[in-house]
């Protein structure tokens, strides 16, 4: 193929690029975290390269699990290519305070994490702000069945973590993120990011829950959207909050794939890529 800047392009290998908001491997189904369900519903997935969010570090609601390690040995990630950042230490929704002082020994962390099969070349964290309001957010209910609960949450820290992966094709950034969910300040936060992506040289794809529905997220920033699927809620979903944009010339996409895991109330979005080749 040729592009229109008369460069010769061919396809490499294909990968699976995806996102998926965990929920801190919770079921829906019985309000639970098990270890072998959570590396199982990973491990289904079969990505290449995955973005986590809303992930769980010695959380006593998680049995203390280190969940991105768990997710790593689902995948069969090799050591330095996968890492978690926590946006605060604490818990969520009880208490915490935001993870920008020494992590205390033992002390529950809760964040993001990007797992990929692929050689990291390099890693980076962009600091993403803080609503300064409370928002009112649904909470599943505890029981299975039970009715979603509506309060008032203060924001998090908003983080994302961007990884140069080495592949035959030439380096690709993938970034994963968790927007805020108040509204206004997510989409903020998404220009944010782009504008601190555009010193980034080739492709960049970025995978997260942006708390944005539908299209928005693509005509924000002008990046084109590789997916487009409802992903939740995850049993009879009604809109896209979880998205994989692209910026540059990432590859084709052969296969658009939005699954339900036995975990989460999000479902997971994937997308098999062939990444660009140069001849």
């Amino acid at each position: 193929m040729i592009r229109a800047d008369g460069v010769a392009v061919g396809y490499g290998r294909r990968v699976r690029l995806g996102t998926f908001n965990v929920m801190h491997g919770r079921s829906l189904a019985d309000g639970e975290v098990r270890t072998a369900r959570f590396t199982e519903a990973i491990a289904g997935l079969d990505a290449d390269v995955l973005g986590l969010q809303e992930v769980d570090l010695d959380q006593p609601r998680s049995g203390r699990l280190d969940l991105t390690a768990l997710a790593a040995q689902a995948m069969g990630a090799a050591g330095g290519t996968w890492r978690f950042v926590p946006t605060v230490f604490g818990t969520p929704g009880e208490s915490w305070r935001p993870a920008d002082h020494p992590r205390a020994g033992g002390e529950p962390a809760y964040g993001i994490a990007l797992v990929s099969r692929l050689p990291v070349r390099q890693w980076r964290v962009i600091e993403l702000g803080r609503s300064p309001v409370r928002s009112p957010i649904a909470l599943p209910g505890g029981r299975p069945g039970g009715r979603a609960r509506l309060i008032l949450l203060d924001d998090e820290p908003r983080i994302a973590l961007a990884a140069t992966l080495e592949a035959e094709e030439g380096p690709i950034t993938v970034v994963t993120t968790h927007l805020s969910f108040v509204p206004g300040w997510n989409a903020w936060q998404l220009r944010r990011l782009t504008r601190r992506l555009a010193g980034v040289d080739g492709p960049v794809v970025i995978l997260g829950d942006l708390n944005l529905p539908g299209g928005l997220p693509g005509l924000l920033p002008r990046w084109h959207r590789l997916a487009v699927a409802p992903t939740y809620p995850s049993p009879s979903p009604r809109v896209q909050l979880d998205h994989i944009l692209a910026r540059g010339h990432v590859g084709e996409v052969r296969a658009v794939h939005c699954l339900r895991a036995p975990i989460s109330d999000h479902r997971a979005l994937l997308v098999d890529l062939d990444l660009p080749g140069r001849h």
